[in-house]
């Protein structure tokens, strides 16, 4: 189990993984070992997310979703493909996780007296020093 936080985990069995070969420095290891991983979730069809994190997901995603709905996320930190897998696994779960939050509600405000009132100064001083560039009115 993928664990999210408290109420939303991910069965390991809705992923798929595929493997190959890094790029990179390496040496001889980079061309004979596929250690690059490539972890595929089906977002749009997972029964472990609640409706509104699934639309969130999704919004948030949008572009690095597959023509089937599949998520794709990638490491080739490592050298080692395990180590890969767990990075594939971290980084979902920081994106399942920024989904999970929902977006604070924005209250609208009103700007202060006293901001206006330093608004309504700051102009007049800038008008003032663009007044004394001005070429002095023959007489």
């Amino acid at each position: 189990m993928l664990k999210i936080n408290e109420r939303i985990s991910i069965p390991l069995n809705e992923f798929q993984w595929e493997f190959a070969r890094s790029g990179g420095p390496g040496g001889q290891n980079v061309n004979k070992v596929n250690s690059k991983a490539v972890l595929r979730w089906n977002a749009t069809a997972s029964p472990s997310l609640p409706a509104p994190v699934r639309a969130r997901l999704l919004q948030a995603v949008a572009s690095r979703l597959t023509g089937e709905g599949e998520l794709l996320v990638t490491s080739q930190l490592t050298r080692d493909q395990g180590r890969n897998m767990e990075d594939c696994l971290e980084k979902l779960r920081a994106i399942v996780l920024a989904a999970a939050t929902p977006p604070k509600a924005r209250r609208p405000t009103r700007p202060t007296l006293a901001s206006k009132v330093r608004r309504v100064e700051a102009k007049s001083r800038r008008s003032a020093a663009k007044q004394l560039r001005k070429k002095p009115e023959s007489e």
